[in-house]
């Protein structure tokens, strides 16, 4: 590469060149660095960490021959599930994680020389755990020569490289992609070592302290650092890395005040209509294509999704207004610096997270009179379940206006399964031939899938 200066009183342009180096990692260094990480990944093995719900799902994949790809926001515990992973199903293994410093340098080249190590160590094996593997460039061709060779790979990144949309073309039909999200409320209950049994909502004493724990779930979400170590400052820190290191430096962002401000927009307005055109206002971006790619990024990082108005014609939904949410309540209250006043958006932010979780196709519903439903569940053509969620759903005024929504609703999509998610308040009641359901939203959160 030639850099050039300038000599500006000679008018004269002097050529440096500059070559590249290249650095080969030394088997002896490699070595020094397993043998470490092995240790680290015994004696953490044995720390009590909360049994993520993913790793049951996990389990039916573990014979198959794809590589699994474990992906979510930056900091959910991506890293730990792989070591849950390991612990509960693998007895020999190689296990690398590529965030060591030391293995800055490791190249694609240095792919063989790995494994060789890993066998003049271990043994030999066929299964890799690959850990923020997204540091080394080209590693993609190097999983799937091994795959032709009947390797099994389990791999997890942060999204400043690996990012789901990339996925398909790295190992084309080789892979199948598991997304995790920050703690869900059973398992914050865990964390909390709250011993949960389906007896337990039925206990006053029991119900009561559930209820305690929900509210303080609603205020600090589900990273687990956060819950561990109560500090604010944490998931500011994330956010400020998610910003930095998964987008600015990956996709060369230049005016990364602009990125900051949408996304700080984004999650301090969770479960509120917008446009393209909207945020472009509210922000000082003036290109609606920079709003559509500014938010893209966002979305593919997972620091927020977004949840499309629901039409049968693909024309309508992209023509309409779409909600967009926070990937995580503690998140957008530390970025606002305060928690939201408003209980019943934080409330929708997390039942659309947990259906999120739970592999939901979900949209919302509107019509020309803005009479609106929260959530419209989808499963392949027919609509399974209406749900409207609602905080204060003993004020009149307010249950009158979700009721006569969820009806309109349902008669125009023929479903006839609507659920209210409230506060406290759990019944049902038929109302012109139509059973709707109450259900406590820390009661829907423990339900089963």
């Amino acid at each position: 590469m030639n850099n050039i200066i300038k000599n500006c009183s000679l008018n004269r342009k002097i050529y440096i060149l500059t070559i590249p180096i290249n650095v080969m990692v030394s088997r002896e260094l490699l070595k020094e660095i397993l043998s470490e990480q092995q240790k680290r990944t015994e004696k953490l093995q044995k720390q009590n960490f909360v049994q993520r719900e993913k790793l049951g799902h996990l389990k039916k994949f573990l014979r198959i021959k794809q590589s699994i790809i474990i992906t979510g926001v930056r900091r959910c515990g991506k890293s730990v599930l792989m070591l849950q992973i390991i612990k509960n199903f693998y007895k020999n293994f190689y296990y690398i994680n590529f965030e060591d410093e030391r293995l800055a340098d490791f190249k694609l080249k240095d792919f063989n020389r790995l494994y060789e190590v890993c066998i003049e160590l271990f043994g030999k094996n066929k299964t890799f755990f690959l850990d923020e593997i997204q540091n080394v460039e080209g590693w993609e061709r190097w999983v799937r020569r091994m795959y032709e060779d009947d390797f099994k790979f389990f791999i997890t990144g942060s999204n400043a490289r690996l990012l789901s949309k990339e996925l398909a073309t790295l190992l084309t039909g080789r892979h199948l992609q598991f997304t995790i999200f920050p703690f869900s409320f059973k398992e914050f209950l865990k964390f909390y070592n709250f011993d949960l049994n389906k007896r337990d909502i039925y206990l006053t004493e029991k119900r009561a302290s559930i209820k305690k724990y929900f509210s303080k779930y609603i205020v600090d979400g589900g990273f687990p650092e956060c819950i561990k170590n109560h500090k604010i400052e944490i998931l500011q820190e994330y956010f400020s890395d998610i910003i930095q290191k998964d987008l600015v430096e990956r996709f060369k962002i230049e005016d990364t005040k602009k990125l900051k401000e949408l996304a700080r927009y984004v999650l301090t307005n969770s479960g509120k209509l917008t446009t393209y055109n909207r945020l472009r206002g509210l922000t000082e971006i003036k290109s609606v294509n920079t709003i559509i790619k500014y938010l893209s990024y966002l979305e593919d990082a997972y620091l927020m999704f977004s949840v499309p108005y629901f039409s049968y014609s693909l024309r309508k939904q992209m023509a309409n207004p779409f909600k967009i949410y926070s990937i995580d309540t503690g998140l957008a209250n530390a970025v606002s610096f305060k928690f939201s006043k408003d209980v019943g958006r934080a409330y929708e932010t997390v039942v659309a997270i947990e259906l999120k979780r739970r592999d939901k196709e979900f949209y919302y519903w509107k019509n020309t009179l803005h009479e609106e439903v929260d959530f419209v569940l989808k499963e392949k053509l027919k609509i399974k379940q209406l749900i409207q969620v609602c905080y204060d759903i003993e004020d009149y005024d307010t249950k009158k206006r979700e009721i006569k929504s969820l009806l309109k609703a349902g008669k125009e999509l023929k479903c006839r399964n609507l659920l209210i998610i409230t506060d406290e308040k759990e019944d049902e009641e038929i109302i012109k031939n139509n059973k709707i359901k109450y259900v406590p939203l820390w009661k829907w959160l423990l339900s089963e899938k």
